[in-house]
């Protein structure tokens, strides 16, 4: 739990400053082909204040949904369990946008073939990257998989 901790203090130290502006920004349809070549997806969700916060998130994509992988602790998690409501948009690593928001509704998956297709689209855009980190990371991880969808 401390290594987390610390981890978090880290990717917050790193994070770009601008992932915290792409709210501000424009908002655009909802179409996953928007992400397509990006390596990164910036999801933005919101505090209890209405503060957005973006965090830069490996995704995966399937059937017009947008899947994302976190720590079920994290306060991303908690955040979209009280406000489901999440901008997506792709961006580099460290956060900066590199196109316009897509608004989403967010949920977190419980059943066991949701979470299985989460993980596929997760390696289907990440390959050999995404079993090493399965094979290192994830068996520390108690893990919370996001699916996003568009919305209306």
């Amino acid at each position: 739990m401390r290594f987390r901790s610390l981890e978090n203090r880290f990717y917050r130290l790193v994070r770009d400053p601008r992932a915290a502006t792409a709210a501000e920004g424009e908002i655009v349809p909802w179409h996953t082909d928007r992400l397509r070549g990006a390596e990164y997806c910036l999801v933005t969700s919101f505090r209890a204040d209405g503060t957005p916060v973006g965090t830069p998130m490996w995704f995966g994509v399937a059937d017009g949904h947008v899947y994302v992988r976190s720590e079920a602790g994290d306060a991303k998690v908690r955040r979209i369990v009280r406000n489901p409501e999440v901008l997506v948009g792709p961006c580099a690593a460290r956060g900066r946008p590199t196109g316009p928001a897509m608004r989403g509704h967010a949920r977190i998956l419980d059943a066991p073939a949701e979470i299985e297709a989460a993980e596929r689209a997760l390696r289907a855009n990440y390959g050999a990257q995404r079993r090493l980190y399965g094979a290192v990371r994830a068996p520390w991880l108690d893990a919370a998989y996001i699916e996003i969808r568009g919305a209306p």
